[in-house]
């Protein structure tokens, strides 16, 4: 008599993966998630790939798992992949010491985040459609229309 297995929280068309213990500020690496949401998959990792911050590396390897268990846990088409979400959260924080004048000691952080990326399959349809609906109309047609 196990655990009772719990619903799925993403839909059906999502897969995630999360990098734990990332050793950076979560702040510092709110800026490179802030890079990749939003993106399709492959301009995302090309975009990380080119990116002189140090951590991006690792954020390149959390989203390639993403879209891994995208893949083959979920049989999800890659090419229709985006990052609909990267976000970040606080991990532990180690606490180091440094010898200061006089006696005192002064406290170092040294924080630790951890990054969930969430990939979904969007069909080139919805896109393409949403692309055109935001395209505003040029000046002349709307006067001919209003004619």
């Amino acid at each position: 008599m196990g655990k009772p297995s719990h619903a799925r929280r993403l839909a059906d068309t999502e897969a995630q993966a999360v990098a734990k213990s990332l050793r950076i500020s979560p702040q510092k690496l709110n800026l490179v998630a802030g890079l990749i949401r939003g993106k399709k998959v492959d301009q995302a990792l090309a975009e990380l790939e080119f990116s002189e911050k140090r951590i991006a590396g690792d954020v390149r390897k959390c989203v390639m798992s993403a879209v891994a268990n995208a893949e083959n846990n979920h049989s999800l088409d890659v090419n229709d992949l985006i990052v609909a979400e990267a976000y970040v959260g606080k991990n532990l924080v180690m606490k180091r010491f440094h010898a200061r004048g006089r006696g005192r000691g002064a406290a170092i952080l040294k924080p630790f985040s951890q990054l969930t990326v969430v990939v979904r399959q969007v069909e080139e349809e919805k896109t393409e459609k949403t692309k055109a609906a935001k395209k505003p109309a040029s000046k002349t047609a709307a006067a001919k229309e209003a004619k």
